[in-house]
């Protein structure tokens, strides 16, 4: 009989398995830390905490939410991307994970190089929205409205190379609406501007168009998602109204440093899979904004991809920079 002793020693000195292989302790082995890139109540930081509480469960170790607002999101971003702790991860915006380096140079980090892709987490579309006064009622008499308007209209954003100002310039590529741009300190200012007639367009979050949509107080022409959204059922998909190549969601995902073990990203993204399915976790993330995904790191690079290529061409072509 062989003794625990001489079994232990025989595995060991095998040419296949190194002591480090079966001494190493799983992943993880304490605390993980999500950095988010937005203050407490934002939309990704209520993803993170409905996930945060799903994954402690699952995982067996606590989960904290760490809160690094500013740039955009882009603080944050560039934390993780310096971090050599492999329980350090991050929930950022597909902003971040995309073109933040095409919007602006000096961006000290480089999506494509510096993250390690886990989980697509959530995505919303965006609202074709326009003013109360706005002629016409289905999605192709607001879309000729718009056109209308030639020059002497204007859209508004929360800001210079925010989504919303990508779409809407990709939008005027693809239907010849030539409104100028008029940039607010956020989406909320937006709405008001809509409100009050200083603008009469803007690709809004269904959060901030729908309540004054449902008060009849503005018009949604269509969502940019190409088919149509839980989060909105009712309103029409732009694509419904002939418009195509517009295909733009707001999304949130979590990465690692590039860093990252394989083992650590497999193991995160089957937790998430597991904590999306959960009708808690689905209910919250709704709650919040989003509708619930959860993706192999494989679907959430592609679609970093594909972003990237779709949105580098309109930033290059109109010569969009980020607020500095």
């Amino acid at each position: 009989m062989i003794s625990k002793r001489h079994l232990l020693g025989a595995i060991a000195a095998s040419p296949f398995v190194t002591p480090m292989a079966w001494a190493q302790p799983a992943w993880p082995s304490k605390p993980l830390r999500i950095v988010v890139g937005f203050p407490a109540g934002s939309t990704p930081d209520l993803m993170a905490r409905a996930l945060a509480d799903g994954l402690a469960r699952v995982l067996g170790q606590p989960v904290v939410v760490d809160n690094k607002p500013g740039a955009s999101g882009n603080i944050a971003a560039d934390q993780l991307a310096r971090a050599t702790d492999e329980h350090t991860l991050g929930v950022l915006i597909n902003g971040n994970l995309t073109v933040a380096k095409l919007l602006n140079p000096a961006t000290p980090f480089d999506p494509t190089r510096d993250f390690a892709p886990i989980s697509l987490l959530g995505t919303a579309p965006l609202v074709l929205t326009a003013a109360g006064g706005a002629t016409g009622t289905t999605p192709a008499e607001l879309l000729q409205w718009a056109r209308g308007l030639g020059d002497k209209g204007n859209y508004g954003t929360p800001g210079n190379g925010t989504v919303g100002h990508l779409g809407m310039e990709l939008l005027k590529s693809k239907t010849g609406i030539e409104a100028a741009h008029v940039p607010f300190p956020g989406n909320p200012q937006v709405a008001n501007a809509l409100l009050g007639g200083q603008i009469q367009l803007s690709l809004l979050p269904p959060g901030i168009a729908m309540p004054q949509v449902k008060a009849g107080k503005l018009k949604a022409i269509g969502i940019t998602s190409p088919a149509r959204s839980s989060l909105v059922p009712d309103v029409p998909t732009l694509r419904e109204a002939g418009v195509n190549g517009t295909d733009l969601e707001i999304w949130t995902a979590l990465v690692g440093p590039a860093s990252l073990p394989k083992p650590a990203i497999a193991r995160m993204a089957a937790a998430i899979a597991e904590v999306m399915q959960q009708p808690e976790t689905q209910a919250r993330v709704l709650a919040a904004g989003w509708q619930a995904v959860g993706s192999s790191p494989e679907v959430l690079a592609q679609r970093m991809k594909a972003d990237t290529a779709m949105l580098s061409d309109i930033i290059t072509t109109r010569g969009i920079k980020a607020d500095s």
